[in-house]
């Protein structure tokens, strides 16, 4: 097979590979998602390939692709208060990136593997992280009560124990004549979900 055909291969084995990895991640509805991951994968592999034809070191060319991924999966990390979202999808960006480059060196075989290992995971152990996150759910709670009684607080704090879950102060603080807390609550998913029920039903609260 000559040298073109090879670069021909390579470009189609990396649009594969990026299209298999970007589609789940389209299905997910993520912010980084089917074109966005084949063109990281089809990046990353001509980069590479343009390195062995200029004759460049590989380890200076991946250096600079691991920076310019690096910049990008930042780019689709965001923290909301307490939460932080995107880090699932960064690092599919960074090994999408890997896979791009081991295309690039023609490990054709390697690079097919690494991207159905990529998808078990990502299927197969997000069912996992559900079977936890429903035995051990975290949730932030920002309570606005009417007054700034902090024996209201302890009520909730007693509830929280009743209901066989448990929490843990993140900020408390007085604004305007009241009292707002942020409090952390983790324990079976359903119960939280019913805490939550129950805390709109108490009149001290104004705002959850």
């Amino acid at each position: 097979m000559d040298l073109i055909h090879i670069d021909i291969v390579k470009i189609l084995v990396s649009i594969l590979c990026g299209s298999i990895l970007g589609l789940e991640r389209e299905y997910q509805n993520k912010s980084a998602g089917f074109r966005t991951i084949i063109l990281i994968c089809l990046g990353s592999t001509l980069f590479t390939m343009v390195s062995q034809k200029i004759g460049g070191t590989d380890d200076r060319v991946a250096a600079n692709i691991i920076t310019g991924i690096g910049f990008i999966g930042a780019g689709i990390i965001f923290k909301n208060n307490f939460a932080v979202t995107g880090l699932t999808t960064a690092a599919v960006i960074w090994i999408s990136a890997a896979i791009g480059m081991t295309i690039g060196i023609s490990e054709f075989q390697l690079a097919i593997a690494l991207t159905i290992a990529v998808l078990f995971i990502l299927s197969t152990f997000g069912r996992i992280e559900g079977l936890i996150d429903t035995i051990n759910h975290r949730r932030n709670f920002t309570i606005v009560f009417l007054n700034t009684d902090l024996e209201n607080l302890h009520k909730i704090e007693k509830l929280v124990l009743d209901k066989k879950l448990r929490s843990r102060r993140k900020q408390v603080s007085k604004k305007d004549g009241q009292l707002v807390v942020t409090i952390e609550i983790y324990g079976n998913k359903k119960r939280i979900k019913n805490l939550n029920e129950d805390l709109i039903s108490i009149k001290e609260i104004e705002q959850i």
